[in-house]
């Protein structure tokens, strides 16, 4: 059975200028927050070799790895559509070898597929496949070492291109697109052009919705990025909560009879 939130839900929400709420998820924690938060999508993201692994990027993250964080986040999610990230080197030679990396991901429980980059006719393959596909333009993290760091893109002339890889991404079958790193306007812009829905992460408010790392929006990352908002001081908080538990049990006041056999 498809949860609540579907395609056609998130294609209704654009028509209707109803924000899409979106947030990544790794774990049974991650899922779990962002099922009770009642958010549209959830991104199993490559994301995870920075905030999981504490790694400098996304590009080591493999598709084992996306596989297991993506079955653990589908069977614990019943309201938002699920997507999970093809990982670097997954999709970008063989197109036989991308179509089993995304049926992987598929049987893992992902309801569709995120791949950066206009890869417009392995998209247009994926899609007669069956397999949903999300774009993603602008800043593609698997592409850092190309950009020559986290720099954003489409100022000048270059917004003219990412708005023509929009439309050709939306033409090749994409249900929706994640803008990253670029001016507002250019964004806006792009949004108003498309039929499909754009998610925005540092791209401004006039994206159809929005996109966030979860540990970044509960402050439980040491770096915050400039698009990034924290919305509670999770470290702090989660930190506060073990001292306490610390200092009980070097007094001795941890564990009591209420908490004994």
């Amino acid at each position: 059975m498809p949860n609540q939130v579907t395609i056609r839900h998130l294609r209704q929400l654009k028509a209707a200028g109803t924000p899409i709420v979106c947030v990544t998820a790794y774990d049974q924690l991650t899922a779990t927050l962002a099922e009770r938060a009642e958010v549209d999508l959830v991104l199993v993201g490559d994301s995870l070799g920075n905030v999981v692994q504490g790694k400098p990027t996304t590009l080591p993250v493999t598709m084992a790895e996306m596989v297991y964080h993506t079955e653990i986040v589908a069977r614990l999610t019943q309201r938002a559509l699920v997507v999970a990230d093809l990982p670097f080197g997954s999709y970008g030679g063989d197109p036989s070898v991308a179509f089993e990396n995304a049926v992987a991901l598929m049987k893992a429980g992902a309801q569709a597929v995120k791949l950066e980059g206009p890869y417009t006719e392995l998209i247009q393959s994926l899609v007669a496949a069956g397999i949903p596909v999300m774009g993603h333009l602008g800043f593609t993290p698997q592409s850092v070492h190309a950009f020559g760091g986290f720099r954003v893109q489409g100022r000048g002339e270059d917004g003219d291109r990412i708005a023509g890889e929009a439309m050709a991404l939306q033409e090749a079958g994409v249900f929706a697109v994640v803008l990253e790193l670029m001016p507002a306007t250019v964004a806006g812009e792009i949004t108003k052009k498309l039929d499909i829905p754009t998610i925005g992460i540092g791209a401004g408010v006039g994206c159809d919705g929005q996109i966030q790392v979860i540990h970044d929006a509960l402050g439980l990352a040491d770096f915050k990025p400039k698009h990034a908002k924290t919305f509670v001081s999770g470290l702090e908080l989660l930190a506060d909560g073990l001292k306490g538990y610390s200092q009980e049990v070097r007094a001795r006041t941890f564990p009591t009879d209420e908490h004994s056999s």
